[in-house]
């Protein structure tokens, strides 16, 4: 059995979805179960699909408004570099609203219904893959795996929403009677789930570089301190889930394929700047074709 991962990594999904269309449409990879992660798990209903032009296409026209309703940073552009800062009119607005958290990312949800369609989800549901998006549950302090197969479109589009709501900065979902966040904040990279569900086979895409390239330019305001510090917090999460995906990989004999970003993309990955993304996206593909020609040198 064969499966993709894909691990958390905001705007930089763009990469992922290069990646993935290389596989799919030039090594012509055929996946058996599709796991992702927030950015991931709005990648793999697509991917399942097929339809990576779709999915190219909707990742490189999205903007923060299409993911924020209360937006709670402001970008700033100076010497080619984007600087967030806090939108202290939005973050109060939350405060004295008495929400728990500085943004809400609602429209987020909207755009994931408009962009994946009821005919789409029974399509996947029906088909022989099999998809799985990583969620959050703060109320138990745990991971938990939302398969397409025990869902309604609904329940689903919420799932992979929730998957995506990277709390303190988007929306806490409550569902099911707990807290819902991002996946990333339980299992980032979810090799050993692809491996628990029979994965013999895995293409792992992980939307960082292998090492650390140079030292990390930490934030020189409070808000921005905040959102550096979760990344390091994240990163952590990343090298644990790697650590154990690869042991559980060499104790049942399975394949492990990784694709790591070669450069850092961005020190914000929850800014969405659609010509960068563009740009990833054709990096993304760049790169596996690439690492495809010289494993095909490795073997001659």
């Amino acid at each position: 059995m064969r499966a993709l991962v894909i691990s958390g990594g905001g705007s930089k999904g763009a990469f992922a979805g290069g990646v993935a269309e290389y596989l799919i449409h030039e090594q012509k990879c055929q996946y058996d179960l599709l796991l992702g992660t927030s950015t991931g798990s709005l990648l793999i209903p697509h991917l399942a699909l097929g339809k990576v032009d779709k999915i190219k296409k909707i990742y490189t026209e999205v903007s923060m408004q299409s993911i924020f309703d209360i937006n709670p940073f402001v970008v700033k552009h100076k010497d080619g570099l984007d600087t967030v800062s806090i939108h202290h009119f939005n973050v109060l607005r939350q405060f004295f609203g008495g929400k728990r958290t500085f943004g809400e990312s609602h429209r987020l949800r909207k755009y994931i219904a408009d962009n994946f369609s009821k005919e789409e989800f029974e399509t996947l549901k029906e088909s022989a893959a099999n998809i799985v998006v990583t969620v959050t549950n703060l109320s138990r302090n745990e991971v938990e795996y939302k398969c397409i197969r025990d869902f309604d479109y609904e329940d689903f589009c919420d799932w992979i929403w929730i998957s995506c709501n990277y709390i303190p900065f988007m929306s806490l979902a409550h569902k099911e009677g707990c807290d819902y966040g991002d996946g990333g904040f339980s299992s980032l990279v979810p090799i050993r789930e692809a491996i628990n569900r029979g994965a013999t086979e895995i293409d792992v895409i992980v939307l960082e570089t292998e090492v650390l390239t140079s030292p990390r330019k930490i934030g020189k305001n409070p808000f921005s301190l905040m959102v550096d510090l979760f990344q390091t917090l994240l990163d952590q999460v990343e090298k644990h889930d790697i650590t154990i995906g690869k042991l559980a990989a060499k104790n049942k004999n399975v394949q492990l394929n990784f694709y790591y970003t070669p450069v850092q993309l961005t020190t914000n990955a929850l800014i969405f700047n659609k010509e960068k993304m563009k740009l990833w996206w054709q990096q993304g593909f760049d790169y596996a074709q690439s690492k495809s020609g010289q494993s095909l040198n490795n073997e001659i």
